[in-house]
């Protein structure tokens, strides 16, 4: 079955941070940018960023450009975001996700993502 697989979810408290992690299993990364997507309750999905194979290049959605980054992992095909000054509205599931292209596109949309993660709870509260 192919797999990706999401941890480091949790509470925390505004200002604060956590690191994501997400790892493959008997899913194939190479050449596919990975994206971390989040969906809060009641909202659609949103694309939070995205990174190309070599972990050169990625996006950002405006709303955590400067507080989050990504960064990959190749040879233990692990995929990190790493989430500082955390603010209520980060509150979501977020999903880790591989493209279904291999030519890079950074893309921020849902609809160019094939295999996702089960997702995992973050929530920002005091």
């Amino acid at each position: 079955q192919l797999q990706l697989v999401e941890s480091g979810g949790g509470l925390v408290q505004p200002g604060g941070s956590l690191r994501l992690s997400c790892v493959a299993s008997r899913v194939r990364l190479d050449y596919h940018d990975i994206g971390w997507f989040r969906q809060a309750p009641g909202k659609e999905r949103e694309g939070v960023s995205s990174i190309n194979y070599s972990g050169g290049r990625t996006s950002y959605a405006d709303s955590v450009k400067g507080r989050f980054t990504m960064s990959r992992d190749n040879a233990e095909k692990m995929v990190y975001l790493q989430m500082n000054n955390l603010e209520p509205e980060d509150t979501a599931i977020y999903y880790c996700a591989r493209a279904r292209e291999t030519w890079s596109l950074l893309s921020l949309h849902a609809n160019d993502y094939d295999i996702w993660g089960q997702g995992i709870q973050v929530t920002v509260s005091s």
